[in-house]
């Protein structure tokens, strides 16, 4: 794949040089929206978090943290609850080690989407399948598009070589924090974690007290 830029520091690199893969060895704090009794069964080591699976989350199989984002973590919940999911809202701390990372706040990797998704799209269509929509609203909540297509590119990715071990993404979402703003009022870092061993360690966060 050949990367190149009129602007920038990407317009000082050869057109055709490709940014390696990084190794993101650096550890992060991030927090996970449960129910209590979940939280307490993990923390004492009687369960484990499990991958979402859902064809509607957002950055594929994993299991998901808001990367330093605590409120959200709970705000998250606290939603669950309406739906049925959680009776008691909370949240975990957890320390993770991002590993091999697919961070899609860096160029490189949305590049290598833009290029695959081509090859993806004409797969389903030359087998006769639809291609799956994002929906939900203006901040697209159910991302089947998104969801369907990195779990295969990801897949894909694993026959091949070393398999991510996360998937790190910025979003902009919810309503302006104030007239005319462009920061919204629920904008994240979201990971979802394919290596549970990326997990270094959990631990129940004392941000009430």
């Amino acid at each position: 794949m050949c990367l190149s830029s009129s602007a920038g520091l990407a317009s000082q690199r050869p057109p055709c040089e490709k940014v390696d893969a990084v190794k993101y060895d650096r550890t992060v704090v991030a927090y996970h929206g449960c129910d209590a009794a979940l939280a307490r069964q993990v923390l004492a080591g009687k369960r484990e978090l499990k991958p979402s699976k859902n064809d509607y989350d957002w950055l594929g199989e994993g299991i998901y943290f808001w990367e330093y984002g605590a409120d959200r973590a709970l705000q998250f919940a606290h939603d669950q609850v309406q739906r049925g999911r959680v009776r008691n809202p909370t949240y975990l701390g957890a320390l993770i080690q991002l590993g091999k990372c697919f961070d899609l706040m860096d160029t490189r990797f949305t590049a290598d989407l833009r290029e695959a998704f081509p090859l993806w799209r004409d797969r389903l269509i030359a087998d006769g399948r639809t291609l799956p929509v994002n929906g939900g609203g203006p901040d697209k909540l159910l991302r089947r598009l998104d969801c369907a297509f990195l779990n295969w590119y990801l897949e894909r990715i694993a026959q091949k070589d070393e398999p991510y071990d996360s998937v790190r993404c910025g979003f902009v979402e919810g309503k302006p924090v104030f007239e005319g703003s462009g920061i919204m009022e629920q904008s994240h870092v979201q990971l979802a974690i394919r290596n549970p061993s990326c997990i270094v360690g959990l631990f129940r966060p004392n941000m009430d007290k």
